[in-house]
Formats: structure tokens, sequence, C-alpha cells
């Protein structure tokens, strides 16, 4: 008796399609979520950067944004270092991510 060959698949198009349900599409969605954030930032946003430095955006030049951290302490970083904004702090995420 020939089995079908959809048949046998099936549980592969099966797992697949649970796969990306459960995990593709929420980090696409989360990705897209941060880059939207990242593209609004501006002057006196409050910001989380990856490595944990809370700042104040004083100057947004490109991809480069000029944080003040301290009094009369300003450092720059790039635009995607900026893991969220410090409101949010509590639920940015800043385990390391694949690059962009």
């Amino acid at each position: 008796m020939q089995n079908n060959p959809l048949i046998q698949f099936l549980p592969f198009l099966l797992i697949f399609g649970i796969f990306y349900l459960l995990l593709i599409m929420p980090m696409r969605r989360r990705q897209k979520k941060h880059q939207e954030l990242l593209g609004k930032l501006t002057k006196g946003d409050r910001v989380i950067t990856t490595g944990g430095i809370f700042g104040t955006v004083v100057d947004v030049e490109g991809d480069v944004l000029t944080l003040r951290i301290a009094e009369n302490v300003k450092i720059q970083v790039a635009r995607s270092a900026v893991a969220g904004l410090a409101k949010d702090a509590a639920t940015v995420d800043l385990s390391p991510s694949e690059p962009k």
C-alpha cells in the first residue's frame, strides 16, 4: 500500500506552522515596534541603552544620539543601542539579540 507523500510531510508542516505562530510572528512584531520607537526618538526623551545606562536625549544626528547621563556629562551612542524608553525600563529585555 502506497502512502501519499503529502500525508508523510503533514506532521512537519504542522510543526513549522506552530513554530511560526508561537516564535517568529511575536518576534517580528516586537522588532517592528522597537524600530518604530527608535525612529520616533526626539530631544527630551528619557531612554535606557542596551548597556543599562539611563539618559536623556539632548541631540539627534542621524543614527547618533547624544545622551545626558549626569550633570554636564554627555555621551554619544548609536541609535540602535537604545533598548527602550526609561519609563518602560522594567519591561525592557536587555538580553543579547541578533544583529540587524
